[in-house]
């Protein structure tokens, strides 16, 4: 059975963004296809999508290489996020269905009995979850698919701390919800650009050369799978 370019491809960005493969390490097709249990066609194609997403350049005579982004280009996604999360959280209030709100709804009280308990690592999935679901409730594929892409490239390229205070972060949350369950898409645009910019505060870059060894999370660089052959995990 031929193996989903996809799901090569999503196994692949999943490893770059947690350090497996290093900031500027060659890609090699046979390695790549030994480590993840797949032939070379799959990860051919997917190191072409993820040089088009911006994780792989190709180099003359290395081949394909994990990228190394400058620290302008990490500002310029927070910069874009801090733009595009409020125009998702607008939309949403014109387009979202009841099945997006069931979720969000579900997700805010999770987060908040969370933040109360102080369990930070469940607030952070929950986080990413929030934001996917109220970008696939803008009804717009194009918007989703690029904010999908910023949240991969932004965790890969900053640490982020968890915020101050995490009961007031979800109840920005709650607000935004409360927002769009009324349909009102210019207080959802303005709480999400508030929320976004606040959150923005927290990103430290992994690669800045002014970091110090304290503020880096370990890197792993040992973890090895097969392709999830279920489907993408994101």
């Amino acid at each position: 059975m031929r193996i989903p370019a996809h799901s090569v491809c999503t196994a692949i960005r999943d490893d770059i963004v947690a350090g497996v493969h290093e900031r500027g390490g060659r890609l090699t097709e046979e390695v790549l296809a030994r480590r993840y249990g797949v032939s070379r066609v799959p990860v051919r194609e997917a190191l072409r999508t993820l040089e088009a997403e911006g994780f792989v350049v190709t180099r003359r005579h290395a081949g394909a290489c994990v990228a190394e982004p400058t620290e302008q280009e990490a500002a310029d996604l927070l910069e874009m996020r801090v733009l595009l999360e409020p125009l998702g959280a607008s939309r949403a209030a014109q387009r979202r269905t009841e099945a997006h709100l069931k979720v969000l709804r579900g997700l805010v009280r999770l987060g908040q009995e969370r933040a109360r308990r102080g369990n930070s690592e469940d607030l952070r999935a929950l986080g990413g979850w929030f934001h996917e679901t109220l970008a696939q409730a803008s009804g717009s594929p194009s918007l989703t698919s690029m904010l999908t892409q910023l949240r991969h490239k932004i965790s890969w390229m900053y640490a982020v701390a968890a915020p101050p205070s995490p009961v007031d972060s979800w109840a920005e949350h709650g607000a935004i919800v409360d927002a769009v369950a009324r349909g009102d898409g210019e207080r959802a645009r303005a709480l999400t650009a508030l929320h976004t910019e606040r959150a923005t505060v927290a990103h430290r870059l992994r690669f800045s050369g002014g970091e110090s060894p304290a503020a880096r999370p370990d890197r792993v660089r040992t973890s090895q799978h097969a392709v999830n052959m279920s489907g993408p995990r994101h």
